[in-house]
């Protein structure tokens, strides 16, 4: 067994929910490392998370590719000398790629799509494990822990405004690759969870944020905040999860829609 002070997390993505979880971690006196295919984003986080007395560092990775995205996770771990936690949030809409309907789906926005919110997660999960299952477990018996980023859209569509099929195949398949990995590796100390929130103020949701019949939308199906989510409430459960004081959660997907899920 071995006693640690602090923790050590590997987070991908630098905006939005990601950000916002490595300033979480960070301010609590935890060790964060971050991957982003953008290296401007990259160096503003972690320079802001450093001159806020964070320790942190990163660096640029397109995770779709699997030398990328292997070397990324392995210079993660040479950095931080452990892994207790990772957070997979890096990923997009397919939108603008093709994704829609799935009568009107193109090829390549399906492979876009799956790529950067499936295949990604799938690559650095796999490296991951690899790491976790060698680790000793800590003072808790734990080898570590992942949390992969769902959506409520996997189980709970709405075609009007968000009729993007190739992403909810994504999300759907994350949830199922998540229970089977969880149910693989709980007895060797390691958990995997989904966080599936709802519409969130990020920069992939820009479009919404500038739509006035989806802010309304957002304000009678998101009742608990009154319209979008913010980051920090994303943040505030993934830290949770990441942590000790849930090592007995694993195969679980945790909603967090501001009351979407149950409103009309």
């Amino acid at each position: 067994m071995i006693a640690a002070r602090w923790r050590r997390y590997l987070i991908t993505g630098s905006t939005g929910i990601g950000a916002a979880t490595a300033r979480l971690l960070a301010s609590g006196g935890q060790r964060v490392f971050v991957i982003s295919r953008t290296s401007a984003h990259v160096a503003a986080l972690v320079d802001d998370l450093a001159h806020a007395g964070g320790d942190a560092s990163g660096t640029a990775a397109d995770l779709q590719i699997e030398q990328e995205a292997v070397a990324a996770v392995r210079d993660a771990h040479a950095r931080l000398g452990r892994i207790d936690g990772v957070f997979n949030v890096a990923g997009m809409s397919g939108r603008r790629f093709g994704d829609g309907p799935l009568h009107e789906v193109t090829l390549s926005g399906w492979d876009i799509t799956l790529g950067s919110n499936l295949t990604s997660m799938f690559l650095v999960c796999r490296k991951t494990l690899g790491i976790l299952v060698a680790q000793a477990p800590d003072e808790d018996g734990a080898r570590g822990a992942i949390l992969n980023m769902g959506s409520v859209l996997a189980a709970h569509p709405s075609s009007p405004q968000f009729a993007t099929h190739a992403y909810a195949a994504a999300k759907g398949a994350i949830v199922s690759m998540s229970r089977a990995m969880a149910a693989t590796y709980a007895p060797r100390g390691i958990r995997v969870n989904v966080i599936a929130p709802r519409l969130t103020r990020t920069p992939m949701s820009r479009r919404a944020q500038d739509d006035p019949d989806i802010l309304d939308f957002a304000s009678r199906r998101q009742p608990l905040v009154g319209g979008m989510l913010s980051a920090e409430d994303i943040a505030r459960t993934a830290a949770f999860l990441l942590g000790p004081n849930a090592r007995a959660i694993t195969g679980d997907v945790i909603t967090i829609d501001g009351g979407w899920s149950v409103s009309a």
